[in-house]
């Protein structure tokens, strides 16, 4: 049996399954029933068939034949032969497409309710806080999200359904053999068994630490691979690509080796097991001919049993081997389980009640934040009108862009209160918040998609405003590069937009901002990439937003916020200055 964490492991995967995938299964075990039913059959009537071959008199006397022999109206015990080998060539051709009919539902099943736990995984993670990714890796969700559910399917979900098949299965065989000898069925099948027992027993801890070293090395080799190909550029000016390629081949050797070990306990055993089981025939044969003298009798009992040990030795090892693959599963498992058990903000489902519309000013008050003891900010109180355009200024590490998360809704105070319009922000309506919210950050992210699919981050092709797109790029200055290219706006922009300069990845992802039109605009040092010229067109562009967005912008270069309405200077978790550009440059700000 599974040891108690695997059932658990298991049976929280089941409560992730959906109702709909819980009815499929109920299905599938009915037909691992009649599947196991039509193989107890097809063992039984080898029998009979044998028999009617070595001697027809015996099964046409038979007490039990006579219902078919007065319904096929047989007079002569040679007629029996074609109806019987009719029949048992049916049995048999029925349990073949039972077994091919079992092994598709259960192999759709298991892939569909993988695709359900990975669409699953994404979704709740992508409702996850701001907070909550910034802590970890990204390599570890890619890992357990693509790798390990495939894992999970292919090593845990399917696997358990072998085995639940696998159980039926060995029963119907063994009920069939104990009809023709029980002595003998029962003996047979209680050697195989302790070995199978005594090899799960030798080997469960190493399938163990195996499954530990193919979940963790599998986070470290897709992290390799992200750090080596989003440092292509410093990796090929340093001349570092041996390292990086010895690195990836210590982890995925470590990975692959673990996998091997575990394929190799898994299959192993079948070997030996089969050539005892031919050796059991032997013996088989041996004793009953040296006891049995008529040959007659003999021959359809031998034939029962090859037969019967030809189909119950691979259930046995298909049995022994998902066990040992959802032992060697069970780190992966762990890790996905991790995922599907992230909480879903209640955020999602509340009602329109909750939403915020910005029409007068964010108020900040006595607000402190901090990761574990250590604060950023301490009772900072901060007030921004509707229409606004406020700068934030202050040396590296003053909070620029941790006041900037908390307004967007993106960090919770530790203390204190932020509140749109008197409404506070709290975990409820966040999300309702950040639709009022264009962010443009210093690095933009950009798909490998369109021009214009890349402005309309989020947007299905078919609803694309195209007026409003062409006026947006127009005030993100960057108009008149996209329609000097050959394609235009439906130019491919690469992966992380690597056929752009850092100045069109910054403008495309401001007009992006102006394509949404929201009610307010944050721009985290989006014009560093840009010349001072292009910079003032767009800060321009900004400005004549006045009174429909408020704009927040933390700037690479002062002079940047000259055009604020005011400006607002960090330092020590305070405000230490805040007025105009002029006042708070000539150190006069309040």
């Amino acid at each position: 049996m599974l040891k108690s964490s695997m059932r658990s492991l298991l049976k929280r995967l089941w409560q992730h399954a959906s109702p709909h995938r819980h009815k499929q299964f109920a299905l599938v075990i009915v037909l691992m029933i009649l599947t196991s039913f039509v193989e107890m059959i097809g063992i039984g009537a080898v029998v009979p068939f044998l028999t009617v071959l070595s001697t027809p008199d015996y099964i046409f006397n038979h007490s039990l034949s006579q219902p078919i022999v007065q319904l096929l109206a047989v007079t002569d015990s040679s007629q029996l032969l074609l109806p019987i080998t009719v029949i048992f060539v049916i049995i048999v051709l029925i349990s073949g497409v039972m077994r091919i009919a079992l092994l598709w539902a259960q192999t759709r099943l298991g892939h569909a309710v993988g695709s359900d736990f990975s669409v699953d995984i994404f979704r709740r993670t992508l409702y996850q806080p701001y907070i909550t990714h910034s802590s970890r890796n990204s390599s570890e969700v890619i890992a357990a999200n693509s790798t390990k559910t495939n894992q999970v399917v292919s090593q845990a979900i399917l696997p358990a359904q072998y085995i639940i098949s696998s159980m039926f299965m060995i029963i119907a065989i063994l009920t069939a053999l104990v009809i023709v000898n029980p002595f003998i069925a029962i003996g047979a099948f209680s050697g195989f068994a302790a070995i199978y027992g005594i090899i799960m027993l030798t080997t469960k801890k190493r399938l163990y630490e195996n499954s530990q070293i193919i979940s963790r090395e599998s986070n470290v080799v897709i992290k390799t691979l992200q750090e080596g190909l989003g440092g292509v550029k410093d990796i090929l000016i340093d001349g570092t690509q041996e390292e990086y390629c010895k690195a990836y081949r210590k982890v995925d050797l470590s990975l692959r080796s673990a996998q091997a070990n575990n394929q190799i306990l898994g299959s192993t055993p079948r070997f030996g097991i089969e050539s005892l089981g031919t050796v059991v025939i032997v013996i088989l044969a041996y004793l009953l001919v040296g006891k049995e003298s008529n040959i007659a009798v003999v021959i359809p009992v031998i034939g029962a049993f090859a037969i019967g040990a030809q189909r119950l030795l691979p259930v046995m090892q298909l049995l022994y081997f998902s066990l040992t693959t959802i032992r060697g599963s069970v780190g992966s498992v762990h890790d996905v389980l991790n995922l599907l058990d992230q909480k879903i903000p209640v955020k999602i489902t509340e009602s329109k009640a909750s939403e915020i519309f910005f029409n007068k000013k964010i108020e900040i008050k006595k607000l402190s934040f901090g990761y574990d003891a250590n604060l950023i900010f301490n009772d900072l109180n901060l007030t921004i009108s509707r229409g606004d355009c406020v700068g934030f200024m202050g040396d590296t590490g003053s909070g620029k862009s941790t006041l900037i998360d908390l307004i967007v809704g993106l960090l919770e105070p530790t203390k204190g209160v932020i509140s749109i319009d008197g409404v506070d922000l709290k975990n409820g309506n966040y999300d309702s918040w950040r639709k009022n919210i264009a962010y443009v950050p210093q690095v933009i992210f950009l798909t490998d998609a369109t021009i214009a699919q890349n402005i309309a981050f989020g947007i299905p092709d078919e609803k694309i405003n195209y007026d409003r797109l062409h006026a947006a790029a127009k005030d993100a200055q960057i108009s008149k590069t996209i329609e000097s290219l050959e394609k235009g706006y439906e130019t491919l922009v690469g992966e992380c937009g690597v056929r752009l300069s850092g100045g069109q990845r910054q403008r495309i992802g401001i007009a992006r901002a102006f394509y949404k039109q929201s009610s307010v605009i944050v721009l985290d040092e989006a014009t560093s990439a840009l010349d001072y010229k292009t910079e003032q067109k767009v800060m321009l562009s900004i400005k004549k937003l006045e009174k429909k967005s408020t704009t927040l912008i933390i700037a690479h270069r002062l002079t940047t916020l000259k055009n604020c309405d005011s400006v607002v200077e960090l330092k020590n978790g305070k405000i230490h200055r805040m007025g105009t550009y002029e006042e708070v440059i000539n150190n006069k700000g309040s």
